[in-house]
């Protein structure tokens, strides 16, 4: 995650306010999965698998982040869907970028979802 700070775990309002704020906007979205390269498996027959997107262009109607924990985060766009599962901590950064990961038990990264209005680096 680049936001520099601790991240906070997930206060559903906080977040739902962040997500409404970004809407309607032309944001940039960096989306992630993995239990792969930031996990950490003794077992060689465990299949490892990931997503990576960064800097997708987008524009979404409204945006929803549900669940009882870890959380879901789905962004309706003009002609489809984005979301994350798994979603446990987030932050808005010193950019005003808002920035959602989840984290496994170890506290390694399992998914991140940011949006930002100007390009990740």
């Amino acid at each position: 995650m680049e936001g520099g700070k601790e991240m906070e775990f997930v206060i559903l309002d906080k977040v739902q306010v962040e997500i409404d704020r970004l809407s309607k906007k032309d944001v940039f979205v960096h989306l992630e999965t993995t239990n792969g390269a930031y996990a950490t498996h003794n077992d060689e027959s465990f299949f490892n698998s990931g997503a990576y997107i960064r800097n997708a262009k987008l524009k979404y109607e409204y945006g929803k982040i549900t669940g009882n924990g870890p959380y879901r985060v789905g962004l309706k766009t003009e002609i489809g869907w984005v979301y994350a599962e798994g979603i446990t901590h987030y932050e808005v950064d010193n950019q005003n970028r808002l920035l959602l990961a989840g984290l496994d038990f170890t506290g390694k990264l399992a998914v991140a979802l940011e949006i930002s209005e100007t390009p990740f680096e």
